[in-house]
């Protein structure tokens, strides 16, 4: 259940702000009208949760109709589109595209002419690629799918991407003058390479340039680690760690912590995928939201070595903690070659068929695990401008390996 904590002040300071607008009766048309949302990557962890939201009833300015683009057909743990009723008059639209193919983007996104919102939560992590390759190739992609439905949707009002402070991706070359600024405020200094934000705010500027200014707005929601359900995701931090914690179980060996000092001891911060999908869908809708980069965070901090000892509840075996420098290790190397383990895990538990390097990320968990430097961010603009959404990181955690238990991801 979606807490919209932000409703109750979002119809007196819409009002407000359409009183104060020269264009208030333009505002009001549009806000009346029906909201269609373009959900890019929508079997991600941030996706999957505006998925889940948008076409509710209860949803603000809903029951939205929502277009969902993702590169494969839908995973089986995926709810089928079904019939409309009465709770999701609109069933979502499915669209499957390699975002790297611009012909493939064009040919796909053209119809969809209504479209009022994009939802971008895309990112490729290009194994084996340089992080300067893989971060162009993800440019690439959100320029490709911009450049068609921005100058062709005449209705679109909003574009919002999810984003991270850190270069890329977390834990990776970190400037030493913005690790100096933490814990990070969301105005950090831009960063000094191109990224997909300067391809973002490019692709708005050039509809400005075509006759729309000022229409098209824009805003960029930067998680912390995100916990969430999405097994098909490259940042499935909680998914990755559930199958490491069943392969233990299974091979009778204790749950060992296999990351830095800093990480089991240190605080860091996490970002509920609800909350992030919350989050953007405020700035998308109230005015004061619109325009700016914000942190989304769950409001609160955690230690891993408080969250470590629930895992391994979960799974109902024993674990260990930080055991010094020496007894450090990648799950990477260690989770390799356990294909045929986890098929045994499925097969004999009755769980989802997956394969185990589809469903895991082991090096985005090593990295956010080996952190050397405590992961911190506030939240101050948000709540300034009006949103007051948090989560309980402790029953975000618990909440989402519950949801994987019982949808048979993991045993």
């Amino acid at each position: 259940m979606m807490r919209w904590c932000w409703t109750g002040a979002y119809g007196t300071i819409e009002r407000r702000h359409i009183v104060a607008r020269a264009a208030a009766e333009a505002e009001a048309a549009a806000t009346a009208s029906q909201k269609v949302a373009l959900v890019v990557g929508s079997t991600g962890v941030v996706g999957a949760a505006l998925l889940d939201i948008l076409p509710s009833l209860d949803t603000p300015a809903g029951p939205w109709k929502v277009y969902a683009l993702s590169r494969g057909p839908l995973p089986p743990w995926s709810a089928p589109a079904g019939a409309p009723s009465s709770s999701y008059p609109n069933p979502v639209i499915h669209l499957h595209l390699d975002l790297a193919d611009p012909a493939a983007v064009a040919q796909a996104l053209k119809p969809l002419t209504d479209i009022t919102h994009v939802f971008y939560t895309a990112w490729s992590a290009c194994p084996g690629a340089t992080e300067d390759d893989a971060r162009e190739a993800s440019c690439a992609m959100l320029r490709n799918v911009l450049s068609v439905v921005v100058p062709r949707c005449p209705a679109l009002v909003h574009t919002g991407r999810k984003g991270f402070v850190d270069p890329f991706e977390p834990m990776s070359g970190i400037f030493a003058a913005i690790v100096a600024m933490r814990p990070y405020p969301e105005d950090v200094p831009h960063l000094e390479h191109s990224d997909l934000e300067d391809v973002f705010l490019d692709e708005v500027a050039h509809s400005w340039l075509n006759g729309a200014a000022g229409a098209i707005t824009w805003s960029v929601h930067r998680p912390a680690t995100l916990f969430g359900f999405s097994p098909r995701s490259e940042s499935n931090v909680i998914t990755s760690l559930c199958v490491y914690a069943a392969i233990c179980c299974k091979e009778g060996a204790a749950l060992r912590w296999p990351g830095s000092l800093v990480a089991w001891e240190g605080f860091s911060d996490a970002s509920d995928a609800e909350l992030v999908a919350e989050h953007a869908l405020w700035a998308a809708l109230e005015p004061s939201g619109k325009n700016e980069t914000f942190n989304c965070t769950n409001g609160d901090v955690y230690k891993w070595k408080n969250l470590w000892p629930m895992l391994a509840d979960h799974f109902e075996m024993e674990w260990s903690g930080y055991d010094g420098e020496d007894k450090r290790f990648k799950l990477e190397e260690a989770m390799a070659g356990k294909e045929a383990l986890w098929a045994e895990i499925v097969r004999k538990k009755g769980l989802v068929e997956t394969e185990l390097n589809d469903i895991t990320a082991w090096w985005f968990v090593d990295a956010l695990i080996n952190a050397d430097k405590e992961q911190i961010e506030n939240m101050n603009k948000s709540k300034e401008r009006g949103f007051l959404g948090f989560r309980n990181t402790v029953r975000s955690f618990n909440t989402w390996i519950g949801k994987l238990k019982a949808d048979k991801i993991v045993p």
